[in-house]
This record gives C-alpha cells, structure tokens and sequence, in this order.
C-alpha cells in the first residue's frame, strides 16, 4: 500500500500501538491464527472470538492498513456482476496504450496476467458468467444486514451510513446505456429507481445541472471511514480476546499437530488452524498449505482524498460516463476507481491518483478544493470468476477468506460470519451440504 500518512493518521497509528510487535511464538493451544489484519481478517477476528475461539491475527502491517485502509468506502450492494462483460476483449487494445484509462494493464504484466485473463475469458461464456452473477447477489444481499449486525454489537452503528448511492449521467446519448444498466440491475432483484436531473439536483445540489439524470440505489451505503471502521473491530476483537502481532509470514506447512508457519526471519510459529486472509498476498501461503495453485492477481486500486470536501456531497456517486466513484467521508471526498493490472511489485503510477480529480471537472457547480489532497495506492485480491474463497481443507485445520476484489469491505460481514460457521463445523462433509457455501470454494480451481 503507498499513501502519504498525516499526522492524524500517524495517532491512529499510536492509537494501535497496542499491537503486539514481540516474536513470541504461538503456542499449539491457539484455536485460530488469521494471516491478514485486513477488514475481511478483521472481522473475522472478531466473529471467531465471539464463538469460543482463541484467535491471533498476524500481518507485517498495522490492521486495516493494506488495500482495507484505502478502499472507495462504499457499500456496493448493487454491484452483483464480475468485474468484466464481453466487451473486454475490445477494449484490450487501450487497456496496453492508455496509462490514464479506467482499464489498464501494464504491458510488462502481460506475460504473468495472461494465463489469468485466460480464466476470465473462460468464465465470461453464459453459464460460469451467471453463475458468478447469483454467487455475488447471494453474498450482496446479506451483507447491509450482516454490517448492521455487526456494527450494532459493538456500538459503532454510526459509522455505517446507509443513506443509498447513485449512478449519475451526463449526455443524452448515454440515456440508453444507463436503461441498460438498469434493466440488468432490476432482472436481479436489485433495488433501484430511475431519477431524472432535476430529482437528483435536488437531492445532490453541489452537481452540475448538466446532470441528465441517473440511478438511485436505496439499499446501498457507505462508511465514514474504512480505518476507522477497522480501527472499531480491532478494538472489539481486543476486548473479546484477540491477539494482534506484527509479523510477516512467508511459509507454512501441515504438521501433525496443526499448522507451523515460517516468518521471515526464519521463526517457525505453531498453530492449530489457520485462516488465510491476506488479501492479494494470499497465493503463496494458499500453495503451501493446500496445494492448490490458485489464480490470484491484484487490480490495483488508486484513490484521491480531498480534505477539504468532506460535505460536498450526502452519499455516494459514481459517474457512467467517466467510470469512477466519489464518496463522502469525515475526513473528506475520496474520489477512487480505475483498475490497473500491474501485479504487486511495479511502483505505483500517482498520476493516475491525480486524474481522478481531472474527471470531477464540469460535475459541480463549482470546481473541488484539492489543498492538502494526499493520492493512493492499494491491492485489491481478484480471481478470474470474481468470486471470493471462502472455504476449510484439511479437516478444518486450513480456512481460507481472500478474493473479494473490490468488494472486500462490502462483503467483509457476512464473509465473518460463513467463517465463524465454517470454524464451528469441523466435518468437511456437515459443511459442504450448505448451499450457499458451494461457489465460494477452493475445489473451483
């Protein structure tokens, strides 16, 4: 993650300063050690330690520092399609020449993303396409409720913001393409209403009055911060019990007693069972522990914070046209979006940080304030059918929670909660007789 740290950003870090930093080996008494202290490991946390576990979360980072830390903040129930249609392969050509566009692949990625846009191409024929399309509505339409549960419990309901988004547009000859979206939208039971300009002026007068019109979308929402909303579980999951050590894991294998994992500087930590969740960082440790080569890569994910903007608009917003999102916060506006295949060790491309506020011009009435605005950079986990894993191997020894590509913080709930479930049901056979748990599986690769 690259982001430039304020010095209020630097007290939350002494706010979690309480994290453990010391190379105390876990001991084989540990229920569960989650790899990852991201929102999805987080909340995991949390939701393990409330049924009975004894849980240690390890990361080489603070928690919520990683993709979570910088994620658009929305709560996009609406977006239950994968992450790419059919009308991918036109736009190849320009994902290779335009480093600005809202789709990129670096060219000196193609060699290492290419047998995973093989698998993409695979899963966009009928079948594999729809069902991912009713895999992610499943998970979509339990994680507002799952969210409100979990926020409710430990008294931070009002970080959540459910006050709905919209998709707006500007030009009269985009009117049909946003009636398709909606009529995709609807067919999948997804809650969504036509505004035309003025409605929406009304309801979002900052906008330009070139606003033709647009989508509402009432049963989304947005946080106020995705730290603070990580910083919120951490605190729980602390008070409940949990563990957090600052390590960085980079092996791991079976033993007959659990798990042992390998850090970096060459200490062996043994634990019962293990949970991966490090998001795009999942791969290596998955191979170790289960064999399966999974076919992760990471859409690297840029947003902008304007400081200085924070009531410009009530809820969020994204743009059909320009193809980015601009969302409320307490700190500010966070303007974020675009996609980039670059893999996880090229530095990031700022600029395409500062284009996001290049495509704001002409959507207000009058232009953002950038002072003090501080650009982004974050991994977000994608797998080729742009569905998570979410699934036990060995006998239960080995959870795996990683793959929700831009969707981590809005599935993050409900992922907690088909973990816990998982956790508490040790028999591979008692678990895989639930339904909703069959498309999120390891056995798909």
């Amino acid at each position: 993650m690259y982001f430039i740290q304020s010095t209020k950003q630097q007290h939350r870090a002494d706010i979690m300063g309480s994290v453990n930093r010391t190379h105390a080996a876990v001991t084989a008494g540990d229920d569960i050690t989650i790899v990852g202290a991201g929102i999805i490991g987080v909340a995991c946390a949390l939701s393990l330690a409330r049924k009975g576990k004894k849980v240690t979360v390890i990361d080489r980072q603070l928690p919520g520092y990683g993709a979570s830390w910088g994620n658009a903040g929305h709560m996009a129930t609406e977006q239950v399609f994968p992450i790419a249609d059919a009308s991918l392969l036109k736009k190849i050509p320009g994902m290779l020449t335009d480093p600005m566009g809202p789709l990129r692949l670096d060219w000196r990625h193609l060699p290492r993303a290419t047998p995973w846009f093989t698998r993409l191409l695979f899963n966009l024929r009928a079948s594999p396409y729809a069902q991912s399309v009713t895999a992610l509505r499943v998970l979509n339409e339990s994680s507002l409720r799952a969210w409100r549960a979990l926020l409710s419990s430990i008294g931070a309901q009002d970080l959540l913001k459910d006050h709905g988004s919209f998709l707006i547009h500007e030009h009269a000859s985009t009117r049909r393409d946003l009636m398709a979206v909606h009529a995709r939208m609807a067919a999948q039971g997804v809650t969504v209403d036509l505004w035309e300009g003025a409605a929406i002026r009304q309801q979002l007068p900052a906008l330009s009055s070139r606003i033709q019109g647009g989508l509402c979308f009432p049963e989304t929402g947005h946080v106020v911060n995705p730290f603070t909303v990580t910083e919120a579980l951490v605190r729980a999951a602390r008070h409940t019990g949990v563990e957090f050590q600052t390590q960085e894991i980079v092996g791991g294998k079976l033993t007959s007693s659990g798990v042992a994992l390998r850090t970096h500087d060459a200490q062996t930590l043994e634990a019962s069972r293990v949970l991966i969740a490090c998001g795009a960082h999942s791969a290596a440790l998955t191979k170790a522990l289960t064999g399966v080569n999974v076919p992760l890569d990471t859409e690297r994910g840029y947003h902008l914070m304007l400081p200085r903007e924070a009531d410009r608009l009530p809820s969020a917003v994204t743009s059909l046209e320009r193809r980015f999102i601009m969302t409320p916060m307490q700190d500010g506006l966070r303007l974020a979006g675009t996609v980039e295949f670059a893999g996880l060790k090229r530095p990031p491309n700022m600029q395409r940080a500062w284009q996001l506020h290049k495509l704001t011009e002409g959507l207000f009435e009058t232009p953002l304030d950038t002072t003090n605005a501080t650009p982004w950079m974050g991994f977000r986990p994608s797998l080729p059918d742009s569905l998570p894993i979410i699934d036990q191997v060995h006998n239960g020894r080995v959870l795996l929670a990683f793959g929700h590509h831009h969707l981590g913080l809005t599935q993050a709930a409900i992922t907690a909660e088909m973990v816990a479930h998982l956790a508490s049901t040790r028999q591979p056979s008692l678990a895989s007789a639930l339904p909703e748990m069959t498309p999120y599986r390891l056995t798909r690769f």
